[in-house]
């Protein structure tokens, strides 16, 4: 399987978050598209984004989405 560029290839709600997991300013555009203007990263929800545990880049999103509705 060829390694995911997380710099460059075009993600989506179904890209898996993977061992190689970069918090890049790909990864950034994709969830303030998915979030909201609003969204920052922060050091809980990005070690939670790297905890192993199987995930998606739409899991992500909604994780952040459920973390912050209130904003």
């Amino acid at each position: 399987m060829e390694k995911f560029d997380w710099h460059s290839d075009k993600i989506t709600h179904r890209t898996q978050v993977t061992k190689t997991y970069r918090n890049t300013q790909n990864v950034r555009r994709y969830l303030k598209e998915a979030c909201g203007p609003e969204f920052k990263f922060n050091s809980e929800f990005m070690a939670w984004i790297k905890d192993g545990k199987p995930k998606t880049m739409g899991d992500v999103a909604s994780e952040w989405l459920r973390n912050n509705e209130n904003i």
